[in-house]
This record gives structure tokens, sequence and C-alpha cells, in this order.
């Protein structure tokens, strides 16, 4: 018997992250090739927006693909939200010329608190909830916090990307191949303040520290290549890290509705590896069931490791006092 199609909302639908997100899930990228799926579209009530929207569901129709059971184009969250069970927030306000940090903070917890509501309110109720909208961090804490329905562990942030850049970066070092690295995990913030834990990692089966011996290089320019990969990205294209992006959601969403997968996830701290326990940090998960995970709580730290995670928290601790009135 075949699946019955899973909701899938995502917002910024027509934005450069989704247009190299939407025909992957629509293909299976995301829950599989046997699982049928209806994206829920939305994007801002602007014609300009609505009309580019209605040519990416034109593009989707003639992709022909056949998981893909329907489309809903919309500029009302409650429409696009309505019955979903993955929510998938990638569109926010993006940070523009002279905008301070917590200026950003505020415009995006504004839509962040409306989107958290409407979720709680009409999604379904095995709703679950991804944030890629910058600062995901605490834009997912916001919405969480709109929640009486849902719990706060059904609201996730992806530090995937981040996961995908420190694991190549390692393997180049290393002239391994990429699949050899593994257990290389994000704790903090997604942003240049993250910490990519290579004390963790193993390559070929080795302590990565072993195999590359380069501590200088490990606690230097590998932290700084992973936390201001973005940056140098917009510098050599113009453009932000959109379709690493798009992937990294794919690899996010797949990796929590597959149980036994080990991955790095933003969730409610909840005290642990050191951090404020009401912020959402990047942390070390392995999923149970499909959409639920534990946090793997049994990796130490030394004390370069623990002065990382200290400057990441104290960043997410900033945040969070920025935007204490919406929550």
């Amino acid at each position: 018997m075949s699946k019955s199609p899973i909701r899938v909302a995502v917002t910024g639908a027509a934005g450069q992250i989704t247009y190299s997100l939407l025909f992957r899930i629509a293909s299976g990228a995301m829950f599989g090739p046997d699982q049928p799926v209806i994206l829920q579209l939305i994007e801002v009530p602007v014609e300009k927006a609505m009309k580019a929207l209605e040519g990416v569901a034109m593009e989707l129709d003639d992709c022909a693909f056949p998981l893909l059971k329907g489309m809903v184009l919309t500029d009302d969250p409650r429409v696009g939200f309505k019955d979903a069970n993955w929510s998938l927030l990638v569109g926010a306000k993006p940070r523009g010329p002279g905008m301070e940090r917590a200026d950003l903070l505020k415009d995006n917890g504004k839509i962040f608190i409306s989107q958290g509501k409407i979720i709680d309110e009409v999604a379904a109720e095995d709703a679950r909830v991804a944030v890629v909208g910058n600062p995901a961090n605490t834009n997912c804490m916001i919405a969480a916090s709109q929640a009486k329905r849902l719990p706060a562990e059904r609201f996730t942030a992806m530090v995937r990307l981040d996961q995908n850049r420190a694991q190549a970066q390692l393997a180049k070092k290393a002239g391994v191949d990429l699949t050899t690295v593994k257990n290389i995990f994000i704790y903090g913030n997604h942003s240049p303040t993250m910490f990519p834990a290579f004390g963790h990692a193993t390559i070929g089966g080795k302590p990565a520290t072993e195999v590359i011996t380069d501590s200088a290089w490990l606690q230097g320019p590998y932290c700084e290549t992973v936390g201001k990969r973005g940056a140098a990205i917009i510098a050599a294209r113009g453009l932000s890290s959109a379709a690493s992006a798009a992937n990294a959601l794919i690899d996010h969403v797949r990796d929590l509705t597959t149980p036994g997968a080990i991955h790095s996830i933003a969730v409610k701290s909840n005290g642990l590896y050191g951090f404020d326990a009401s912020v959402w940090a990047g942390m070390p998960v392995r999923t149970t069931t499909p959409g639920s995970y534990e946090v793997i709580t049994g990796y130490t730290m030394d004390d370069f490791a623990k002065s990382k995670i200290a400057a990441t928290n104290k960043e997410l601790v900033e945040e969070r006092a920025a935007v204490a009135d919406m929550l």
C-alpha cells in the first residue's frame, strides 16, 4: 500500500535557497524515494514575489515528479501552515548595510513570533519545525516560545551547513575521502562563534587529532574557515551560499527522520555542555524515532573546547537578552 502524502510548508518559497531546495524535496531526497509530498509554499504578500512563486510552481509541474501530489501557493501563513507535518522556515529578513545585529534580531523576531503562533494553532498533530532563516538559533527559540500545543523539542534550527563545512575541511587537510571523516559536531550558534568540535572527530577510525597533528591549524584557521565560510562565499561569488544551505536542510530533515542517525542540530540546550538552559544551541544528537531525537551527552571537553563553547554561549545569551520582550 502506498504511503499517504506528507505536507511540507516552506517559507521564502520563491527565494534562492528554496529554488535549490524544492526540486529535491519533490524528487524524494528529503523524505525518501517512496514518500509522496504536498508542498505548501508561502511567500510575502508582494506581487513580484508571488509571481516568482508561480514560476517556480510551473517548473515543479514541468519536472513531473511522481512523488509530488499537490502544491499550495499562498501569502497567507494560516493557509500555508495548515495541517503541515513539517514547516521549513527558510524566509527571513537579511541583514542590510549598516544594520546592527540587534535590529535584525528584532525585525526577524516579529516574523517568527507570528509564524510560531500560527504553526502551533493550525499545523498537524505531529508537526515538526526546522528553522533556517538567520539568526536561526534565536529565531527558533522565538518561534518555540509562542507554542502552547507543540513541545519545545519539536523546534530545531539548522547547524548542518556548519557540520558539512567542518567535515569537508578536515577531509581536505588530511587528504582523505570525505566519507572517512566521522563524528564532527557543531556546538553553539550558527554564526562565526560556532565550534566545530574536532576533538570528537575520527578520520579513518582514528582520532582526527592523531591524523592531523597541527593543533595550531585546528584551533586557528580551521575553526575560522568553518565559522566564516558563508562570508567567504559571498566575497567570491557575490551571492550567498544558497545551494549548500538547501543541501544542508535536506540533510537536517533526512537525518531527523532516520532512526539511528547521529548528527548536529540546534535544540533547546536545557543546560547541557555548559550552555544557558534557555537558549537553542547546536549539539550532537541521535535520532530515536522519525522526527524525535536525544542529545548525546557523553562527550568530554578540553579547556580549548570549553573556551569556545563559553564564547558561543555568550553570544546566544546576548541574543536572547536582545529579544527578551518577545519571549
